[in-house]
């Protein structure tokens, strides 16, 4: 038996407005939203909704209310890479003006990604372009 990836977990003081800001950075839909969790996923999966079978539903991003803010480095972020390498620092323009933060975790001058941090403080990178 093997597992399969279903979903990323992301605590939250705000779960609802940390969705909403994912959603409009990835483009992804919320597809259920309560006191307990909100719930993205990309736009593609809803609209092939039924007829996906348990193993092609894509893994989605779950967003889970906490009373305590983020402390310290994580320990897991996510990687995104733009379409084109041109792309990459238009969306990195982009991702600050939504509220995300450039940080420094360590990584050097000579990297080719940049290291972000949602509105709560979360990391991520921008790699370059994975297109040949």
């Amino acid at each position: 038996m093997t597992l399969r990836w279903y979903s990323t977990v992301i605590e939250s003081t705000d779960h609802r407005s940390l969705a909403r800001w994912w959603s409009e950075a990835l483009g992804w839909e919320v597809m259920f939203e309560s006191d307990d969790e909100a719930v993205l996923v990309p736009p593609w999966a809803r609209e092939l909704g039924s007829t996906l079978s348990f193993e092609q539903v894509p893994p989605g991003l779950v967003f889970v209310p906490v009373p305590h803010r983020k402390e310290g480095k994580n320990r897991l972020h996510l990687d995104f890479a733009p379409h084109t390498s041109q792309d990459r620092d238009g969306e990195i323009d982009r991702l600050v003006e939504l509220g995300a933060a450039r940080i420094d975790v360590g990584q050097g001058p000579d990297v080719t990604w940049e290291v972000l941090a949602d509105p709560d403080g979360n990391e991520f990178c921008v790699l370059s372009s994975r297109n040949s």
